[in-house]
């Protein structure tokens, strides 16, 4: 997907003037320009595969359980067009593959850059190891902090969105593991 530039440069120049300021200020007069390079960036993930990046894996038998914690994430939320942002962790567990840890979170990265739910997100990333790398089970948690509610509306700062996503045979005890680990 394409991110149309021009489009976008017009419709921050008519906001700015549906809200009463002059786009040509000096202090605006970039704006519209540095607005579209914003969300240019923010739906990167659009043009990208997440099931590429899970591709390369490596024959690993022994492994029980394997958890990568904390993966730190920005996302836009689609009711808003307002980031939310927090932390993600990813647990699955092998049926003889493992992928490289980076991997994970470069596909993190591919949906999050995507105007998203959080509930979406955490579910197409599950679908995703799912798919691909076939494991037992999958379990992805998102704590995430909304600026459409801490910023604006209820404007409860701190507070925090947790969302599961499973997949396959994901016992209850694994799940402490996740939080203990």
């Amino acid at each position: 997907m394409s991110v149309d530039k021009k489009k976008i440069e017009q419709a921050v120049r008519d906001i700015l003037e549906a809200i009463g300021e002059d786009p040509n200020r000096e202090g605006l007069k970039d704006t519209p320009e540095r607005v579209a390079r914003m969300y240019e960036e923010l739906t990167s993930g659009y043009g990208e595969d997440g099931a590429a990046q899970l591709q390369k894996v490596f024959d690993e038998s022994g492994s029980e359980l394997v958890i990568e914690k904390d993966i730190a994430f920005s996302s836009t939320c689609e009711h808003h067009l307002m980031p939310f942002f927090g932390k993600m962790h990813i647990a699955y567990i092998p049926n003889g593959k493992v992928v490289g840890l980076s991997k994970l979170a470069r596909v993190v990265d591919i949906y999050a850059k995507r105007l998203q739910l959080q509930e979406r997100l955490g579910a197409q990333i599950a679908d995703e190891i799912f798919r691909e790398l076939k494991p037992k089970g999958v379990l992805v948690v998102i704590e995430a902090e909304h600026t459409c509610m801490t910023a604006r509306g209820v404007k409860k700062v701190g507070s925090k969105t947790v969302s599961y996503a499973t997949r396959g045979d994901f016992p209850e005890a694994y799940v402490a593991r996740v939080f203990k680990t």
